[in-house]
């Protein structure tokens, strides 16, 4: 066993298949990956990484399965994908994983080929586990897989604490413990056996739609509500700050110019950690300029930053491709390099976790029907969404205007909102 002090759950022990886990190279390589990518230059502080969250995530795993009471091949699968859940990501987490997606099709669950070869794979075999089906845990898929990756897992139960402890900021306090304590699975049909097995002693099908799902048990709508309005409250001040997006959006495009301008593939850049792609950005000339405005936080400044409802559809609905055209179409009617403008179109709003399933007077519904507050934050979501146009600090206000014509915005409305919708939490940092 090997026991780990952490800065959010305390001491944490390992055991088992996992222990053998922790020194295997896929695993030790998150701790070179930034959890919140380059929220650190907004909050110092935030340099936790994806190892750190991922001795936390097997962590409640395994509080939960002591609860549930399952034992056995079963626990040892749910432990197993819970300290590999993010041996998938690449480079600075979720950020470059659009482009790398585009050129490969995989994101950073599918982590099947990742599992069935070398150490990690080697070290499942010797527990007598099949890579694919811890495989399939990771991707959210089978029985029993909810409690990794679903809409109730201890993923987001432990980033949401571990990044409001490492930002600094009050927003992200779920009680985690109540959480697992009160987790339970169920068939559609009624609940499942406490040892986690159908009644019938098989998994039925392995794709989970017809066997046990994970619901929070009855009299715990509000305990639902905390971790739903804990994201909301995180989301505008740490994962979507102006300065992130900003510094996100530079190294998505210095990622893109160095698979264009050197031979690395994305599959490399896939198995790459933060400090393997800036040390390759820097070292090449077509990313050099980028790479050196990120090292000095000499960062683009917002040209745009607009509403949800007044961007058109035609530009919410853009793909890569009519994004770059539209970058090309800014830069030439602001008279810019195309270099100087990066546009910066997020993805619908959306609030999975909304869909988690809670027990109501022995019934299992929705949380989004049982909770009022879900409609609230998802207004609230909807508001906080900002298109971005970003561009060198003299350059804005012509790639404003620009942008303005060239996306069919009111440029008169633009002035106003940039500056009233920026957050002003640590604004002394820009």
């Amino acid at each position: 066993m090997i026991t780990v002090k952490d800065t959010v759950h305390d001491h944490i022990e390992i055991d088992g298949v996992a222990a053998d886990l922790v020194d295997t190279p896929a695993v030790q390589r998150l701790r070179h990956v930034k959890q919140l990518g380059t929220v650190q230059l907004v909050y110092p502080s935030a340099n936790h990484t994806r190892f750190e969250h991922s001795l936390g995530v097997y962590h409640l795993a395994s509080r939960a399965l002591d609860h549930l009471g399952i034992e056995g091949k079963r626990a040892d699968r749910i432990e197993a994908a819970a300290m590999l859940h993010d041996v998938g990501h690449g480079p600075f987490s979720h950020n470059l994983e659009s482009l790398t997606h585009r050129r490969t099709g995989k994101y950073h669950d599918d982590v099947g080929e990742l599992l069935e070869t070398g150490a990690v794979g080697d070290v499942l075999r010797d527990h007598d586990l099949d890579p694919d089906r811890i495989a399939e845990i990771v991707a959210g898929e089978g029985p029993y897989a909810g409690l990794v990756s679903g809409e109730l897992d201890v993923d987001r139960m432990d980033y949401l604490v571990r990044d409001a402890y490492h930002t600094g900021v009050p927003y992200g306090t779920i009680d985690t413990e109540r959480f697992v304590r009160e987790l339970t699975f169920v068939e559609r049909g009624g609940v499942a056996d406490g040892d986690g097995a159908d009644r019938d002693g098989s998994d039925r099908d392995g794709t989970g739609r017809d066997g046990p799902e994970l619901v929070l048990d009855e009299g715990n709508v509000q305990t639902a509500e905390s971790l739903l309005l804990a994201r909301a409250l995180m989301n505008p001040v740490v994962y979507t700050h102006h300065v992130a997006r900003i510094s996100k959006a530079m190294l998505r495009r210095a990622a893109s110019d160095l698979l264009d301008a050197t031979a690395t593939t994305a599959a490399e850049l896939r198995r790459m950690d933060d400090h393997d792609f800036l040390a390759a950005v820097r070292d090449c000339r077509e990313t050099a300029e980028l790479s050196r405005r990120y090292d000095e936080r000499d960062l683009y400044k917002l040209a745009v930053w607009a509403e949800y409802d007044d961007v058109p559809d035609r530009v919410h609905e853009a793909d890569h491709a009519a994004e770059t055209a539209l970058e090309r179409e800014i830069a030439a009617e602001a008279g810019v390099a195309r270099d100087h403008v990066i546009l910066d179109v997020p993805p619908e709003p959306t609030m999975r976790e909304s869909t988690a399933r809670v027990t109501v007077n022995g019934d299992i519904r929705r949380l989004e029907r049982q909770s009022p507050l879900v409609s609230a934050l998802r207004t609230a979501q909807r508001d906080q969404w900002r298109l971005g146009v970003y561009a060198p600090a003299p350059a804005t206000d012509r790639v404003g205007r620009a942008a303005a014509d060239v996306l069919g915005l009111d440029p008169d409305g633009l002035v106003t909102e940039v500056r009233g919708a920026m957050p002003t939490t640590l604004d002394e940092f820009e």
